[in-house]
């Protein structure tokens, strides 16, 4: 019976001592729960004559693994976008995959950048890293784009140049999952 009491015990204190996830760690997690759902979403505010103004935009959270997150970026009938969330050492890193309709990579894709710190449970920023210097030129490392996720309400995506007017915020409500869109251009 001591045994068993002192195996109970030292149980407790193991589970009580466990590490608490890390804010990455959370905001990871609450983007996998949205696998499998698709979202609506409108530009809050960007550049005069955007691309997604008055524009259907829906993503989808399509394909998670545990390393890996695809959200396909969906305006109007176009479908060459997709966000791609790894997870490395070093943090998270975005990747913007753009394709043509024949599933070709465009001349201007994979730009993005990983984490540089462990953000909040809500927030992840990803600053512009060389890769996207070299694929937007004029772009470098001055672009920064921020996933925000406020569970069971909202996910915002906003990307800007920083020290420029350059910019946008998309907000998509996820308290209305909508039907999917067809597979991105690629994937099929």
């Amino acid at each position: 019976m001591k045994r068993l009491m002192l195996g109970a015990v030292l149980g407790l204190l193991v589970v009580g001592n466990a590490p608490a996830a890390s804010p990455q760690e959370v905001w990871w997690t609450q983007l996998q729960a949205l696998c499998g759902k698709a979202f609506a979403g409108k530009e809050v505010w960007g550049a005069p004559g955007s691309a997604f103004a008055a524009q259907d935009i829906r993503i989808h959270v399509r394909e998670c693994t545990p390393e890996r997150i695809r959200v396909p970026l969906v305006v109007g009938d176009d479908r060459s976008r997709t966000w791609v969330f790894t997870r490395t050492e070093a943090g998270i890193t975005l990747r913007h995959d753009h394709r043509h309709a024949d599933g070709r990579p465009d001349t201007i894709t994979q730009y993005g950048g990983t984490t540089v710190n462990r953000g909040s449970a809500q927030v992840q920023v990803f600053p512009g890293d060389q890769l996207t210097a070299e694929v937007i030129p004029g772009s470098g490392i001055s672009s920064v784009w921020q996933i925000t996720l406020e569970p069971g309400q909202r996910l915002i995506y906003a990307g800007n140049r920083v020290g420029t007017p350059r910019g946008f915020q998309m907000d998509f409500d996820l308290t209305q999952p909508v039907d999917a869109p067809p597979a991105p251009w690629g994937w099929e």
